[in-house]
């Protein structure tokens, strides 16, 4: 399988610049961000998408089957992962030591 990344940009992570790309299709059954805006995951029964806030500050990920976000601190200061069914899309901010749900669109097949 294979990984579809924009083309590459330069950007400003936490001070830092940084080469990374704007949107990634990801169709992989592990990923981890590297300063990407917009993640879409597809093409594989089950993903486990890794947060790495050393690389990306905000994301969001619209999931086109079923992927379980796993980040390297608290999610909303109390999860260490979220579930994201196939359809649904969640954005997420890091602030200090904590990743932020800004944005779901909850669950699709409830």
């Amino acid at each position: 399988m294979a990984i579809f990344k924009s083309k590459p940009i330069k950007k400003t992570i936490y001070g830092t610049s940084t080469t990374t790309h704007e949107s990634v299709v990801v169709v992989e059954e592990r990923y981890t961000t590297s300063g990407e805006s917009i993640v879409i995951v597809r093409g594989v029964p089950f993903c486990t998408l890794h947060l790495n806030s050393k690389t990306t500050e905000k994301v969001k990920i619209k999931a086109m089957t079923d992927v379980l976000v796993v980040a390297d601190k608290l999610i909303d200061e109390e999860f260490e992962e979220i579930q994201l069914q196939k359809g649904s899309s969640v954005e997420l901010f890091s602030i200090s030591n904590t990743w932020y749900i800004m944005s779901s669109d909850g669950l699709k097949n409830s």
